[in-house]
This record gives structure tokens, sequence and C-alpha cells, in this order.
């Protein structure tokens, strides 16, 4: 796995974010989208296609990497199983290098977080097609902004003057919402009405509330309650000043130049998989996921593409 790691040397989040907003959203040059599902085409000439004899998996940097290594083992046997190839977990440290990864050809099946989703489809060719849900097919979670008991806030308006913790600018939940919600709900902005600072992961955020060392963050509370039932941290650590409207959780999907039939070998792994008496439903249960449901990020992610709208995101993908 050299040769991951050394792709992924000195990889930063400003090589793909620039500032103009885009009226609409748009994939980079190097991909194609006749079909209009705002999703990368897989090539028209199987020249420009791949069958990789091992493929590489990486799940979103949100959490402890070793943990989740484990907890994916028996999916990726899984997948192993179906698409007849071997499977590698790449346990990738942020969400740039998870995007330069799957760009450069590296990377060939991933969980992409919620908010890191509209630009690994952009500018990597991803192509999401999974998503985690309930048995009855209900899925999402909310961002919170949090704070512990007895910091003196007790509404957002008190974090004026103060700290705020974010985890990273491609984080739905730890960046993009809660910056748009304090600006159109509370006219806070970072930099004016509070110093930004920036954690890295929704654990790290979270930890760092239950030992005080932020008065504030933002955070997806799926990661939270994760983190509560595997005794990481307690309930009583946390009080919840602002809770947001549901959103999609972390989308599951291929690089847009396997070849559609490992594509479609990666699709019938995921829906075939049996959840139960697995290490997956163990820890995915603890936030209500127990199955993986068919998505479209046209129609799924229209929220998320709204509030990068909003931000004034847009992504350069040169």
């Amino acid at each position: 796995m050299s040769h991951l790691s050394n792709a992924l040397a000195g990889v930063t989040l400003a090589a793909f974010c620039a500032v103009p907003a885009l009226a609409e959203f748009q994939l980079g040059d190097r991909y194609t989208d006749n079909d209009g599902d705002l999703i990368a085409d897989i090539p028209a000439d199987a020249a420009d296609q791949i069958d990789p004899s091992t493929l590489i998996f990486a799940y979103t940097p949100v959490e402890d990497p070793a943990v989740y290594a484990d907890v994916w083992s028996e999916f990726l046997d899984h997948l192993s199983e179906v698409t007849g190839k071997d499977v590698q977990f790449f346990p990738v440290q942020s969400n740039a290098a998870q995007i330069e990864a799957m760009r450069a050809g590296r990377l060939h099946v991933a969980g992409f977080n919620t908010g890191s989703n509209p630009l690994a489809v952009a500018c990597a060719g991803f192509r999401p097609f999974a998503m985690m849900a309930a048995n009855d097919g209900s899925f999402g979670y909310e961002m919170e902004i949090i704070t512990y008991p007895d910091s003196g806030i007790t509404k957002i308006e008190d974090i004026k003057g103060g700290q705020m913790a974010f985890t990273s600018e491609t984080s739905n939940s730890g960046f993009k919402a809660p910056s748009a919600i304090l600006k159109a709900e509370f006219e806070m902005e970072a930099g004016r009405d509070f110093e930004p600072v920036f954690s890295g992961k929704h654990d790290n955020s979270i930890l760092g509330v239950a030992n005080k060392d932020y008065p504030a963050a933002a955070i997806a509370n799926s990661v939270r309650h994760r983190m509560i039932q595997r005794d990481v941290v307690a309930e009583d650590q946390f009080e919840v000043l602002y809770t947001s409207q549901t959103f999609p959780t972390t989308g599951y999907g291929v690089a847009h130049n396997l070849t559609p039939e490992l594509q479609d070998k990666v699709k019938e792994a995921f829906f075939s998989f049996e959840w139960e008496g697995t290490k997956l439903a163990e820890e995915y249960n603890r936030s209500d996921e127990e199955q993986f449901i068919e998505i479209s990020f046209k129609d799924r992610w229209s929220v998320i593409r709204t509030i990068d709208e909003a931000n004034g995101v847009s992504y350069n993908c040169q």
C-alpha cells in the first residue's frame, strides 16, 4: 500500500476549494454527464475503463480508522467474494486525501461523507449509489451544535466572542450546514462573531467538548450517539444547543472508470450483504442503520448542494 500512501502525501483541502459560487452543479472537465443524473458517465471507450485485480476501499475519515478497519472487515470479505477481487481497506486521514486518491485512480470503492460527496462527484468522478438506512427505509442524521454543562453557554448567541469548533471545510454537519444556519438564523459569522477552530474529525470535536477543550462545536449527532453507545463519552457530558433538519448520511459508490461489469458486481455486494450478526450491524445499529438502500445523488444531495451555494462554495477541479 505504499504507492497509495505516497499519492496522498502532501494533499491539502486548498487544492480543491475555490470561491465563486456556481449557478448550478457542474462536473470537472475530465468527466461527462450525458444522461443528466449529475454524476460522471462510465467512459464509452473500453480502453478508458479499468478492471483492477485489487479493489481499494476507503471509509470516510470521521472516526478512529483502526476501529473501522475491523468494523468493515466482514463486508469487505463479502465484496471480495462477489467481485472475485482482492479487497484492501485503506484508512485515509482526511477528506482531501480520500478525494485525491480516487481522482488519481488509486481508490475504487468508497464511502464519502455527506458534505464531501458533491466535491468527490465533481472532482474525482465518484458515482454514489447507496446509503445506510433503518429497516423501514428511513435514514439520515442531524447537525447539532453542542456545549458542555456549566459552560456558560445556554443559547447559540452565547457563543459570540468565544471559540467554536468545526471539523473540516468539506464536512456538511461539521462546517457547511452550521455556517449557513448561523448566518441565516442568528446573523453570526466565523471570524467576526466568534473564533473558528478546526478539529479535523467529528470524534475530535465531540471529545473536545466532553473534555472542555472547546466551549462549543458543530457535529453529526449520529457520530455522538455511536460514541455514547461505545462508552467513549457519556450523554451527560453534553448539552445540545441546536438541532438541524435531517440530512443524508455517508454515500457509498465507485470510481467512474471501473468497468460496467465490475460496477454492477460492487453494487450487488452492497445490496446482498447480510447484516445480521456482523460487526457492521453492531456498530451502525447504534444509529438505527441496518441496511444499504439505493440512492440518487441528484435527488438526495440537493439540500447539500443548496447549502454549498448558500456558502458560496464551488469546485476547482483542474
